[in-house]
């Protein structure tokens, strides 16, 4: 078995402020960023208890550098920094994982379950697929399944554990924390480790195959930026339609488009 995890930190237990996940201010980061590397670690016990021979992470926050390295068990893999690939928190998945796992999501843009939601970047106010507000989630589990590989298990705040529930049918999910304004209500990191581990080890033990969401037959993404400027910049990618002066739209019949379009429109 081949697992693949792509791995976050604003869903991290404990996690309450941008800072906490910023590299260049360390006194604040170091202890999520150790946090955000014992949850991916518990991701991988629980993925080698079902079996799996071989675990590949994709680091998927930021630098794409927070995972600490030393603790990684040794049949691990990781993908560090960005490929510049459309799949970009999903790089490195193929046809041949079986499964497919997202530790420390968060909240998508325009939500208040988590301080720190949003969506890719601060730039974007809001994400619709076929007009539906999305999470980067929503857009990672349509890209894992066009490799056909189903989304098990997710781990994170309440308001992105809900919509992963709503979207495939069946995951399993840890919530870590729920927001409530600036602030958080966690669990312990050391409860939601062994909640991954075991919550892992159990969804990979059944029958995963139907963990798929629904691939529409075309798709419309609409991205509404926080300003105009960062919208006209986008309106030159080609295909994509100008809204309002905030809002540019893209559309087309194969989800890779959509990848690429928001790749190099957001």
């Amino acid at each position: 078995m081949k697992v693949f995890i792509s791995a976050d930190i604003e869903g991290t237990a404990g996690i309450n402020f941008w800072d906490e996940a910023r590299r260049h201010v360390p006194g604040e980061y170091s202890q999520i960023q150790s946090l955000m590397t014992e949850e991916v670690i518990a991701a991988c016990e629980g993925a080698r208890e079902a079996g799996a021979e071989e675990v590949l992470i994709k680091d998927a926050h930021a630098t794409g550098r927070n995972i600490i390295l030393e603790r990684l068990p040794e049949y691990a893999r990781i993908i560090r920094n960005w490929s510049g690939h459309p799949d970009a928190m999903m790089f490195g998945l193929s046809e041949d994982y079986d499964a497919a796992i997202y530790t420390g999501y968060h909240s998508k843009a325009g939500t208040e379950t988590n301080p720190l939601a949003h969506t890719s970047n601060l730039r974007i106010y809001r994400v619709l697929l076929n007009g539906e507000v999305a999470s980067e989630f929503t857009l990672n589990a349509l890209c894992a399944a066009r490799y056909d590989v189903p989304s098990v298990f997710l781990s994170g705040d309440q308001g992105i554990c809900q919509d992963a529930q709503a979207f495939v049918h069946g995951i399993a999910t840890v919530e870590t924390l729920i927001g409530v304004g600036p602030s958080t209500n966690s669990i312990a990191p050391r409860k939601s480790r062994s909640e991954i581990r075991s919550g892992i080890a159990a969804v990979l033990a059944k029958d995963t195959s139907a963990m798929l969401p629904p691939i529409a037959p075309s798709f419309e993404l609409i991205i509404e930026f926080n300003n105009p400027e960062d919208a006209y910049k986008a309106s030159w990618y080609p295909g994509a339609k100008s809204h309002s002066p905030r809002t540019i739209a893209f559309e087309h019949k194969h989800f890779f488009e959509i990848l690429r379009a928001y790749h190099f429109m957001k």
